[in-house]
């Protein structure tokens, strides 16, 4: 049975809890811009022709200067676009030690993140991340392998960062709340890199491939600043929050004690369906996520036959998509939750259901509108906006089943996420290497299948009630 928490609210928007949201809106903004900024400045760090303009008939010489005088200002600032020989086998290994370093960190990063406190832990993965983009540019004068030392240990702060997050909401969002606080938070990273990839091109030609970094970094230095000295680990701590907002966010949070233990009940927690059915539902939305994080620009360009500077912009366009569809889906769900027209379960199976359903739909049909521009740009920009509903769904069930181990379990989720990700971003790399048209047609088929494997097993598993492992055994605690 759901549990039925309290309705009274503690001044809206006005208050402490959404400007917590809005910080963690700015700092998955900042950990995303500064991940995809390489994917971006590489274009011109392995290849200085991007840095010509299209109409330029100038000769292919990699020391040429192709811009003239924007060359000659950014001398002034004693920033040399350097220009790198990478090979396309080393490009992928530094893409991808981001990724691994994240998966070291997400499982440990949760438990600790539930015994030191999250403000800490978040705060200092930011800041290495953002002092890490800062030193990008230099370490790659070095040469590569410090490029991927340094990528491998960005991966690993932002593993910390991001689990660390889900302490914070155990603490802070009161349950008819959790949707809209956590889907404003989230839609930094969609947000993120809608920006960095409608701009970092721009930044990339017209400052030279340094300043990507550096201003990114910088963004990241600066949300730091704020981090450490608004955020606190929980309202009851905080200085600045009324009593009115305090007593609210307390009393919804009565019954689920969300106090780290030393111990964690991992015996349980693999027999626990439930969990297994969150599991299986971030595996399935990763690996279809990341094949369109990590190739659609190339589906773009090469099955549409856009230029460069085009498939940028129609790249970005499903990021805004799916930003305003994680607050749009979190809206919804609270608003259902506060009007009882259904029960926390029903919401989350709703919304997961939305968000694995609708865009398996949409990649099933891509294959056959091809030959329709408008066709296939609308449903590239469906898949990721309907598939980030699953933020409303069973992406924050361990705030309702877990609450004093949501971040450790977020940590296991997000490595289940990832591991998907790396399996289908490297069936994709393979499928697609042997015919583009039918490699596309059945990386789209398969896509949709595992989608569908994770929906059914949520929908049968699926529960939203705190479980009995997880609830606070220790009653005679003052």
């Amino acid at each position: 049975m759901d549990e039925k928490p309290t309705t009274r609210k503690g001044a809206g928007l006005c208050s402490l809890r959404y400007g917590l949201a809005l910080i963690m809106h700015f700092s998955n903004f900042t950990m995303i811009t500064q991940r995809v900024s390489l994917s971006i400045a590489i274009i011109a760090m392995v290849n200085s022709t991007q840095h010509q303009e299209p109409a330029s008939m100038s000769s292919e010489g990699p020391l040429t200067d192709p811009l003239g005088n924007w060359s000659r200002n950014i001398k002034d600032f004693s920033t040399r676009a350097a220009v790198y020989q990478w090979s396309t086998e080393t490009q992928g290994i530094i893409f991808s030690s981001i990724s691994y370093g994240i998966i070291l960190t997400l499982i440990p990063s949760g438990y600790l993140a539930g015994i030191f406190g999250a403000k800490q832990i978040l705060g200092a993965g930011l800041l290495i991340s953002s002092l890490l983009t800062l030193v990008t540019p230099l370490a790659a004068d070095f040469g590569v392998i410090l490029v991927i030392a340094i990528r491998t240990v960005q991966g690993m702060a932002q593993g910390m960062a991001w689990t660390g997050q889900f302490t914070i909401w155990a603490k802070w969002a009161p349950p008819l709340e959790r949707s809209k606080l956590t889907s404003i938070a989230g839609s930094g990273a969609a947000f993120g890199s809608f920006i960095i990839l409608c701009v970092g091109g721009l930044i990339s030609q017209s400052l030279g491939w340094p300043f990507i970094f550096y201003i990114f970094g910088s963004i990241g230095c600066v949300c730091c600043v704020l981090w450490f000295t608004v955020i606190y680990d929980d309202p009851m701590h905080h200085p600045c929050i009324s009593v009115r907002e305090k007593e609210h966010i307390t009393s919804s949070l009565a019954q689920q004690s969300s106090s780290p233990r030393r111990s964690i009940p991992i015996k349980a927690m693999v027999r626990c369906l439930p969990l297994w059915a969150i599991f299986m539902g971030f595996f399935s939305h990763f690996w279809l996520c990341t094949i369109i994080i990590t190739y659609l620009p190339t589906y773009i360009s090469t099955v549409l036959h856009v230029n460069i500077r085009d498939s940028g912009v129609l790249s970005s366009l499903p990021f805004i998509a799916g930003a305003s569809c994680t607050i749009l889906g979190g809206q919804m769900a609270d608003f259902l939750l506060s009007r009882n027209h259904l029960s926390l379960i029903r919401v989350r199976k709703l919304f997961s259901s939305l968000g694995l359903l609708l865009p398996s739909l949409c990649a099933v049909a891509l294959p056959f509108v091809t030959s329709s521009y408008i066709a296939t740009i609308v449903l590239l920009i469906l898949i990721p906006g309907t598939s980030n509903l699953c933020d409303s769904g069973f992406i924050i069930n361990t705030l309702d089943v877990a609450p004093r181990y949501a971040s450790f379990l977020m940590g296991i989720s997000r490595g289940f996420g990832l591991t998907a990700g790396i399996i289908s971003s490297t069936t994709t790399g393979f499928l697609i290497s042997q015919d583009s048209e039918s490699g596309w047609r059945n990386v789209f088929f398969l896509s949709a299948a595992v989608n569908m494997f994770g929906l059914i097993f949520y929908l049968m598993f699926g529960q939203a009630e705190i479980q009995n492992w997880a609830r606070e055994r220790t009653l005679t605690r003052l």
